[in-house]
């Protein structure tokens, strides 16, 4: 069973890579898909910053085909695996989940995510580029990513206004951002991810400037920045 997660682990990283083939130019939610319609929303970060979903698929697939030559029958590998495969293989029908119902895309990335995060608690202690830090990074995105999309959910269909709504769903992300860094100081690419989305939120607000959102997000880099200052390891 243990060569045989590795090799499903492979397999979920590529299907994961390959669905973007599956809905072509998807570029996030359209404004029209809610009965709000999201033309610019503050929650979301400039559009350059998703680039890193191309890094996540390629280091993904470079670790699993590690992980099948070389560590597959390594039981520090063992315990993150099948959180990986589960997260991966629901990533794998996101877009076009995505494409249908911004609420079904929600509740999916947030599924996404907890498999994800038990994944990286579950992380071994060898090979840190190859089986940490590509889990350490889709993890931190995804953090963020949920967030983003919780603050879409609520502004666009009316349940609180934008700026509300991205402070909200800001909020929540940070505080997991937060409590993950501090239980695993061992990855700081984890961090280091959630303050790539969170520049980039500023980056997306400062024309028109949303003092309140730009704020939030810079305090969230300055208490992940200190809570890494902290790490004696």
């Amino acid at each position: 069973m243990v060569r045989l997660w590795s090799i499903l682990v492979l397999v979920s990283a590529l299907a994961f890579a390959a669905s973007p083939w599956l809905v072509d130019g998807f570029n996030g939610f359209a404004p029209e898909q809610f009965p709000v319609p999201q033309n610019e929303p503050p929650v979301q970060p400039a559009g350059y910053a998703f680039a890193i979903w191309g890094l996540i698929y390629v280091w993904l697939i470079a670790a699993a085909v590690f992980g099948v030559m070389k560590r597959s029958d390594d039981p520090d590998w063992a315990d993150m695996r099948p959180p990986l495969f589960v997260s991966l293989t629901l990533g794998a029908t996101w877009l076009p989940v995505a494409v249908l119902s911004p609420i079904w895309a929600t509740v999916l990335i947030w599924i996404m995510l907890a498999a994800a995060l038990l994944s990286l608690f579950r992380v071994g202690d060898t090979d840190r580029w190859l089986q940490q830090a590509p889990v350490a990074i889709y993890a931190g995105w995804l953090t963020a990513a949920s967030a983003v999309s919780l603050g879409l959910l609520l502004g666009g269909y009316g349940w609180m206004p934008e700026t509300p709504a991205a402070l909200f769903s800001l909020s929540i992300g940070l505080i997991i951002a937060l409590v993950v860094q501090y239980r695993l100081h061992r990855m700081p690419s984890y961090g280091i991810t959630v303050i790539w989305a969170l520049v980039a939120v500023i980056v997306a607000n400062y024309q028109p400037f949303n003092v309140a959102v730009s704020g939030l997000a810079a305090l969230g880099i300055i208490a992940i920045l200190a809570l890494r200052g902290t790490d004696t390891e």
